[in-house]
């Protein structure tokens, strides 16, 4: 790799693996398996280096990586824990619950639309494109979450209002 080429690199990583890490451990409700997952997003990005350097937005390459591959771990790890989760009663609603632990309730795409939409800020188009769906179902996502955190926290849903 050129001395410049990694430069860019090094300086994308700097600049974006905190935000990206961040948001994967929302999605993964783990630091250390967030970690992991940045890491190896970043190591896709660093071979495919020279194509992707290219792009108007490499770091938007990246957290889509990131996020795939933390989707696919959450999914994977749900699976997992279905068992565990149908014997863990809820509190009730009038119980303080806190919102990272009523988010990590929510299944994983669920979860991923609402770490990007409410926490990243990114608008329903990008989480689309991001997770490869289409724009009503990044919506159908954020409706349904915003139900179920409702439930789990006992507050009223406000207005519908997703672009």
């Amino acid at each position: 790799m050129r001395r410049a080429d990694r430069e860019d690199y090094d300086w994308l990583f700097r600049a974006s693996y905190p935000r990206i890490r961040r948001t994967v451990a929302s999605i993964v409700r783990s630091p250390g398996i967030a970690e992991d997952i940045t890491q190896e997003a970043f190591f896709k990005l660093l071979q495919e280096w020279r194509t992707v350097s290219a792009f108007d937005q490499p770091d938007a390459c990246v957290r889509r990586v990131a996020i795939r591959l933390a989707v696919r771990y959450a999914t994977r790890e749900s699976g997992r824990a279905a068992v565990e989760a149908t014997a863990r009663t809820l509190p009730p609603p009038e119980s303080d619950v806190d919102l990272g632990n009523a988010i990590a309730v929510l299944p994983p795409m669920q979860r991923a639309a609402v770490v990007m939409h409410y926490f990243d800020d990114l608008p329903v188009a990008d989480i689309a494109r991001i997770l490869v769906v289409s724009e009503s179902t990044v919506k159908q996502h954020l409706y349904r979450a915003r139900h179920r955190l409702a439930d789990l926290l006992g507050e009223e849903v406000a207005a519908d209002n997703v672009h």
